[in-house]
């Protein structure tokens, strides 16, 4: 009798954990986004998630790493939503099957910033592909990120524009830091070198020093982001239904004005472009 008493006992004690389990699950309501980093640095995310948790219930969690990594982490399945910044290979990823579609989500551009000696002589020009080419012939120090982020990308397409080879002056006037953009900028300001940077992350910068932005408005610095929801039928671990109204909430014109609105010292970081604004 008393080993019957155990067992039922032991047996509504498993009864119970897989229904507190199974509520637990159920109230989840959380998501992961594999996110670049200038959104989290420039500090969109601290503007943008508590409104759309207060309005929803659902929790954003943010992996902010480059955007070579974050799509990585999403083909592994770590995550539900991709945001980042490289066409291309946002594109590639939803044609291998990653992600459902891609969506242009808000825009703002790339700068080059220096010193003040500006020993290659491109301030105050806007035009990028030139003035990588005169810092490559006057072998200033160039600070790059070197670590396949968006940022990356963007820089190692302009160099290519350039008709400059920047990986022959690896170690020597071509600095690769395989670090994100804040860490970058930090190493670049020390060692007096120029440094690409998304204009978000410059303006939230707080180690400027004496620095300033060397080349900007050319149209190749323009710098588009996109959101792309992680495709089930690839990983059916994923949050799909959560993750897409996320989305949903970004690409909306309460999203899309949230964007706008985020500024500092009264400067605009990101803007909107959803194709229903």
């Amino acid at each position: 009798m008393k080993v019957k008493i155990l067992a039922t006992a032991a047996a509504t004690v498993v009864v119970a954990s897989a229904l507190a389990f199974g509520t637990a699950m159920a109230e989840d309501k959380s998501i992961i986004v594999q996110s670049t980093t200038s959104t989290a640095n420039s500090g969109l995310y601290d503007h943008l998630l508590p409104k759309f948790q207060e309005k929803t219930g659902i929790t954003v969690n943010v992996v902010a790493v480059g955007t070579g990594q974050a799509i990585k982490n999403a083909k592994n399945c770590d995550g539900d939503v991709l945001l980042v910044h490289a066409k291309s290979a946002e594109e590639k990823f939803v044609s291998e099957g990653y992600g459902a579609a891609r969506t242009d989500l808000m825009y703002n551009d790339f700068v080059i910033v220096g010193p003040p000696s500006d020993p290659a002589g491109i301030a105050g020009t806007s035009d990028a592909a030139a003035a990588l080419k005169k810092i490559e012939g006057s072998k200033a120090l160039f600070a790059s990120r070197g670590d396949d982020s968006g940022t990356h990308k963007k820089e190692k397409s302009l160099w290519k524009a350039a008709g400059v080879d920047a990986g022959a002056g690896s170690g020597k006037w071509y600095r690769e830091t395989g670090s994100g953009m804040g860490a970058t900028l930090n190493a670049g300001t020390g060692m007096g070198a120029y440094v690409m940077t998304d204009r978000a992350t410059w303006i939230s910068f707080k180690n400027k020093g004496d620095y300033k932005i060397a080349v900007e408005g050319d149209t190749a610095l323009f710098n588009q982001y996109g959101v792309i929801p992680v495709n089930k039928e690839k990983c059916p671990s994923v949050k799909a239904e959560l993750g897409q109204k996320f989305i949903g909430w970004l690409l909306s014109a309460e999203g899309q004005s949230a964007i706008a609105a985020y500024k500092k010292d009264g400067q605009q970081l990101f803007f909107p472009n959803a194709p229903s604004v």
